[in-house]
Formats: C-alpha cells, structure tokens, sequence
C-alpha cells in the first residue's frame, strides 16, 4: 500500500471515537467534574468528528478508489454510531435508573450509625444530639452526602 494514499486521518478520527467512548468508564469515572458532566468526552467527540470530516473529504477525493471510499464511509458511520450511542447511554439511560427506595428521604429519621469525623475518631449519631452545643442541646444534626472522595 502507498503511503501517500493511505487515509490516515479517518482511521485516527475512528480511534479517537472509540477511545472518547471507552475513556468514560475506565477513565474520566473517577472524578466528579468529568463524571457528573462528560465534558472531556465530548471535547473529544469534537475532535474525532473534526477529523473523521476531514478523512471523509480526503477519501472521496478525485484520485481514490471505490474500496477507500466504502472503507472510509463506514468507518465514519461507526464513529458517528459510537458517538450516538455514548450520548443515548450517559444522557438518556442514565435517567431511566430507579431510585434507591432504601435511601432517607426529606425530614425522616436517621437510622442510628457511627462514622469517623475528619480526625479520625468515631462518633455517632446519638452523641452528636446528645452533646450540648453552647449550654443548649441540639434541635437536629444536619446530613451531608457527598459522593466524591479524597
């Protein structure tokens, strides 16, 4: 094969695809600025659109062949599938998850428990309404839930 015919930039368009799609589960999962929103992702879906127009011009240039432009119009095919797909799963079925029925909702009460404060030391949920806050004891604790990690 020439080097000078073969279409490089199509086939670097189809694996940024592929690797845009792969990188979200296996990568960009890990942190919550590219896991709550795919913004990498799709800055990469960008790219690889960008580049797979452009192998797609190049392999229906005057001087191709019939076999590029077919190789050519399905790798772009599957890149745009892969894209399609990637948006459908984070956007659409991510909604269709049930809700944790077992989780505490609004004003219920907490079951009892005891965690580690940012010290180390174990405290739980009766101590905290059962310490005296400047002469007074507590009406309530306030529960936070926050899904990343240090």
């Amino acid at each position: 094969m020439n080097a000078t015919r073969f279409n490089w930039t199509i086939w670097v368009g189809f694996l940024l695809s592929l690797f845009a799609f792969l990188s979200y589960p296996f990568l960009f999962v890990r942190w919550p600025v590219t896991r709550d929103f795919p913004w990498a992702n799709l800055l990469l879906f960008a790219l690889a659109v960008v580049i797979v127009f452009v192998g797609l011009r190049r392999a229906f240039g005057p001087d191709r062949r019939a076999l590029a432009k077919i190789m050519s119009s399905l790798l772009a095919a599957l890149s745009v599938a892969i894209l399609g797909f990637f948006l459908f799963t984070v956007f659409v079925m991510s909604r269709w998850l049930p809700p944790a029925p077992g989780a505490p909702q609004l004003g219920q009460r907490a079951p009892a428990f005891s965690l580690a404060d940012s010290t180390g030391k174990t405290i739980s949920l009766s101590e905290l309404l059962a310490t005296p806050i400047n002469g007074k004891s507590p009406k309530g604790v306030l529960l936070i839930f926050y899904r990343g990690y240090w």
